[in-house]
């Protein structure tokens, strides 16, 4: 699992920006990632969202929380992640969330975001790692936004007509994906009271979703109602209890994880729990005998290897990290996280020129991974190719919201790349994104 800190990234260029911007730091975790699109493709599937296009991208932060800013991102704070007792709760927060897209609820932020702009500077969409998701081009056309917490509430708020018409599409969601229904109304129930609370004391879910006594009685009949349509959802609760699984060992102390490893009733879930509490007591060979053990019960789980690498790349056994990552790729070869840890261990092990090839396909994949293109430009830069380093660094910091840096990188690339070329006309858009930002900043 690793932390990657991005700034919030505004989707809009040319918008006036009154204060520093703020950073978010996403969870980035190929085995976590998975389980959510586990986890959400029957109910986008049932929203008429593209399973594929939507991403669930958690953020680490222990409040209560979850959150839409464009149609092809899910927000879910780890914190609440965490709070979910079972597969179903969780899915009823990402139901909501989808019905927030397929309602067309994101159009009246448009509007908001022009009446923020003006209260308080928010320039624009929080679209956070979303507006690089297509790829660097687009990256560095993007500005980084600052915005108070009042402007953000603000923005991210939804109406309580929007909240009880998300509540009904995600009830009707999750019964048509033969989900139980009673999650939605356990979800409710950790939020019930947090109106009556005063605004600093509620959770920001409770804040920017509009929480009614009536409101919880109408979608405790509509689930009522759709008791006769849940079924067993085996595959669901299973990893359910592994993103959470893995994410409380990480996040939880080593002592607590290991009280607690096999609380899901998953043999493999616990070997992998107990791995990470041994590794984080840098007892690397404890851990390295628990993730056998669970590779063994799965042996073709990629996730598996790739945190088999990770425990052993991070305990600077580069060698068998490498055989282990590679072994992860071989089984999820168009796994964009798993090949940017394989190309970091292939750089730690000296195959520059092969790490390049697979941090590319990575950058290629997913663009919105920071630790890759430093890597990237790493790889190129010890190959002797100047021009490509300062590139793909100019992207980076673009990505990150730091046009300043952006554009003297993207100059050294320019005079370094063969005019004309593709490379040279990447720098082109992060020279425009960082001329365009320097220009409003005066």
């Amino acid at each position: 699992m690793h932390l990657l800190r991005l700034l919030l990234i505004s989707a809009l260029i040319g918008l006036t920006l009154s204060s520093p911007a703020r950073a978010l730091t996403l969870l980035r975790d190929p085995d976590i990632e998975h389980a959510m699109k586990q986890l959400a493709a029957p109910l986008l599937k049932a929203a008429g969202l593209s399973p594929t296009r939507v991403d669930i991208l958690i953020i680490d932060d222990r409040n209560l929380n979850a959150f839409v800013v464009d149609r092809d991102h899910i927000f879910i704070h780890s914190g609440l992640l965490l709070k979910m007792d079972n597969a179903a709760m969780l899915q009823a927060v990402i139901a909501h969330e989808a019905a927030h897209i397929a309602n067309g609820h994101l159009t009246r932020r448009t509007l908001n975001m022009r009446t923020a702009r003006s209260a308080a500077g928010l320039g624009a969409a929080l679209a956070a790692a979303a507006a690089i998701a297509a790829g660097a081009g687009e990256a560095a056309g993007a500005a980084a936004i600052g915005a108070s917490n009042s402007a953000m509430r603000m923005f991210m708020s939804h109406t309580r007509a929007e909240e009880n018409a998300a509540d009904q599409s995600g009830l009707r969601f999750m019964a048509n994906a033969g989900i139980d229904t009673q999650g939605a109304v356990a979800v409710m129930d950790i939020f019930r009271g947090q109106e009556a609370l005063s605004r600093y004391r509620q959770d920001p879910y409770a804040r920017t979703h509009p929480l009614s006594a009536d409101r919880f009685r109408v979608v405790r009949r509509l689930a009522d109602a759709y008791a006769d349509k849940a079924r067993a959802q085996p595959v669901h609760d299973y990893w359910f209890a592994r993103a959470k699984g893995k994410l409380s060992a990480f996040q939880r102390s080593p002592k607590w994880t290991l009280t607690r490893a096999g609380e899901s009733g998953y043999a493999d879930i616990k070997l992998m729990r107990q791995a990470v509490a041994h590794h984080r007591r840098s007892q690397t060979n404890k851990a390295i005998r628990a993730m056998d053990q669970a590779i063994a019960q799965r042996p073709n789980d990629p996730f598996l290897q790739e945190l088999k690498g990770q425990i052993l790349m991070e305990s600077r056994n580069f060698s068998a990290a490498v055989n282990a990552y590679g072994r992860a790729v071989n089984m999820a070869p168009d796994n964009a996280l798993i090949l940017g840890s394989y190309g970091r261990a292939l750089m730690a092990q000296g195959q520059i020129g092969k790490a390049q090839q697979y941090l590319e396909k990575a950058r290629a994949l997913d663009g919105r991974d920071a630790r890759v293109m430093r890597d990237l430009a790493a790889a190129y830069a010890k190959q002797g190719d100047k021009g490509m380093a300062s590139l793909v660094t100019s992207e980076r910091y673009a990505m990150m919201g730091r046009l300043e840096d952006a554009g003297l990188h993207a100059q050294r690339a320019s005079d370094l790349l063969p005019r004309g070329s593709t490379g040279w006309r990447r720098a082109q858009d992060v020279l425009s994104a960082a001329k365009a930002a320097e220009k409003k900043r005066r």
